[in-house]
């Protein structure tokens, strides 16, 4: 990708701004790209996008107030550059891409729609716990999600705790298996925590259980995540006819709200892999100047991108390449690579804006030559 970037002489900010805009005049197209914004050092401070570059870089050079978005960004930076892209869509992917790769630090605190939802996270470590986060870290953890209303998944996910026996103590809380007993000689413990006095926990700090055992925890946790096991549920569903049958109603009906909760987690599953799965089809898109492309997208993501087809030969090629995409298995579960989940929300995002567009989208094949009309 061929870059338009201008280097300027270290001036007065008001000569700066004249400077740039002058070139922004004088060269910028209104076709769709991607420009960022850099300081005096070199570094990028912004990435953006836009369908029409020149009319976006030049009403950063309008801002009224200097509170504004754009005219703090305008002021730090002392020089800019952008790249055409054939089409909106392809902007947005770029844009998306290069704010991962340089983490600008406007964008970072300004553009990040992930924190509009919830993730449950499971931790790395000798004994995992189940977490509500606000968007994705780029760590080693994982992440089951996107869902709506944090405080549902966050009570969601105490329930599941309890019901499997996961610890919810802080990270930094140090863990004493029972098969290491040498860890007891130098530090003797004593129980003192309330989930596992009253059977919540499995209890991995003070001794509880072993490693393997807090391990098989873990590994129901994950089972009822990727929506493969509900045992949590079937468990509470029996203790709630237990005590109905014992005549401790209220002990049922708070059993009965815990069932309901985990019920509701799973119906976000449900729904989730529902639109993951809508999400995965062939979407040509027309360039600009003839540049046309075509996206394969399985599951929330771009997995291939080429020029639309012209001829046989560029058809066969792009169902061959369909069908590398599309006929590769893919484990069912609604846990999502941390570096994907960007694009996922970018693309859900997309297509609920131009809901039109879906109907451009071609379902992929394997019997026929995929016809991009």
């Amino acid at each position: 990708m061929r870059l338009s970037k201008r280097r300027q002489a270290a001036v007065t900010s008001d000569d700066q701004l004249g400077v740039m805009r002058a070139d922004v005049r004088g060269r910028a197209e209104d076709r769709p790209g991607v420009y960022r914004m850099l300081s005096a050092e070199g570094e990028i401070i912004y990435v953006g996008k836009s369908k029409r570059i020149r009319s976006r870089l030049l009403s950063y050079f309008r801002c009224a107030f200097p509170e504004e978005k754009g005219a703090r960004i305008i002021r730090e930076a002392t020089s800019l550059d952008w790249a055409y892209m054939p089409s909106e869509f392809a902007a947005l992917l770029e844009e998306l891409r290069q704010i991962k790769r340089y983490r600008p630090r406007f964008n970072v605190s300004m553009k990040r729609d992930a924190r509009h939802f919830a993730f449950i996270k499971l931790t790395r470590g000798p004994a995992s716990k189940l977490a509500v986060v606000r968007g994705a870290s780029e760590d080693a953890s994982i992440y089951y999600g996107p869902f709506h209303g944090a405080q549902r998944v966050g009570e969601a996910v105490r329930e599941l705790n309890d019901a499997i026996g996961l610890r919810d103590c802080s990270l930094d809380k140090r863990m004493h298996f029972s098969d290491q007993q040498e860890l007891f000689q130098l530090t003797p413990s004593t129980p003192g925590c309330i989930r596992y006095e009253i059977r919540k926990c499995a209890g991995p700090c003070v001794g509880g259980c072993s490693v393997a055992e807090y391990a098989e925890r873990v590994r129901l946790a994950r089972a009822f995540l990727d929506g493969s096991d509900d045992g949590p549920m079937e468990t509470l569903r029996r203790e709630m006819e237990a005590s109905s049958e014992r005549l401790e109603f209220e002990r049922a009906a708070s059993l009965r709200d815990k069932v309901r909760r985990l019920e509701d987690l799973r119906q976000q599953f449900i729904r989730f892999r529902f639109a993951v799965e809508t999400l995965s089809f062939i979407y040509p898109v027309t360039g600009h100047d003839g540049d046309d492309r075509v996206y394969l997208i399985r599951r929330g993501r771009v997995r291939a991108e080429m020029p639309r087809p012209r001829t046989t030969a560029e058809r066969r090629k792009l169902t061959s390449q369909a069908a590398e995409v599309f006929e590769a298995a893919e484990r069912d579960t609604v846990q999502v690579p941390t570096h994907e989940i960007d694009e996922l929300l970018l693309l859900s995002s997309w297509f609920r804006r131009f809901p039109d567009e879906l109907g451009r989208t071609e379902r992929y094949e394997s019997s026929a030559l995929i016809r991009t009309a």
